[in-house]
């Protein structure tokens, strides 16, 4: 199934098998609705993965398909990337890694450089089934917008590299949740598409492949390593359809 998705207001072209989509994707909206249902409230999913393995696309498309199939109830969608700190905050603060200072800006996208405590905060409100509002990250700016989102409807998804992080501060997010899902994806793999990614921005290929390797596939490791279970354990496979690793 070829479709155009709009993901973090980007025009993608995204194709998702026809045997994926009948056996796991509406089969999953199908569970979240007769979930919603019974508790009779809002239900919040996490949706989590590492850089590169297309979370942000595939809730996109669960969001597209839930408003074409009768009976599904429809998905509001947001991410957590909206919690980065601003680029001013980022180059004027520093953490350690591997014993020496550097700047936050350098490890962009790495937990740290996101506000925890503010996500926590406002992650409660919508699980509380609060009407919202919700910032959004705009790529062309690199910076968070504040309040751009509407959050309403009965089932919330959000989508984020570190929602199922088992570590302090990031494992209680997970409490908010009624439903998770993991994408797990080969490094190797996701190196490829962070490197085509990067390039596409107008980058140089020797800073690409610095920031990749550097930065990037650290994340990606972190997220692939130290993961909270799962409702639902998806991988990524070569041909970029998606296997059941596990479910609950």
């Amino acid at each position: 199934m070829k479709t155009i998705l709009d993901n973090c207001g980007q025009k993608v072209e995204a194709v998702f098998s026809e045997a994926d989509v009948d056996g796991i994707f509406l089969p999953l909206l199908r569970r979240l609705t007769d979930m919603q249902k019974k508790k009779d409230d809002r239900l919040l999913v996490l949706l989590a993965a590492p850089p590169g393995a297309g979370k942000s696309t595939l809730a996109a498309f669960l969001r597209k398909l839930s408003l074409e199939t009768p009976g599904i109830c429809p998905l509001t969608v947001i991410g957590m990337d909206g919690f980065h700190w601003p680029q001013r905050y980022l180059e004027s603060h520093a953490i350690l890694r591997d014993g020496a200072s550097v700047s936050l800006a350098t490890v962009k996208g790495a937990p740290e450089s996101f506000d925890l405590a503010s996500l926590g905060r406002a992650l409660e409100r919508v699980a509380a089934g609060e009407d919202c509002r919700w910032p959004a990250y705009d790529r062309a700016r690199h910076d968070p917008v504040p309040d751009a989102l509407d959050v309403n409807g009965d089932i919330v998804l959000l989508e984020g590299n570190y929602l199922l992080l088992d570590e302090p501060g990031w494992r209680e997010l997970r409490k908010f949740a009624d439903y998770s899902v993991f994408i797990e994806a080969d490094p190797k793999k996701v190196r490829g598409r962070l490197v085509a990614r990067h390039l596409s921005g107008g980058k140089g290929e020797a800073t690409v492949a610095s920031h990749v390797d550097g930065s990037d596939m650290r994340n990606v490791r972190l997220c692939l390593t130290c993961a909270l279970p799962a409702d639902l354990h998806l991988r990524l496979r070569a041909d970029d359809g998606f296997e059941v690793v596990a479910e609950e």
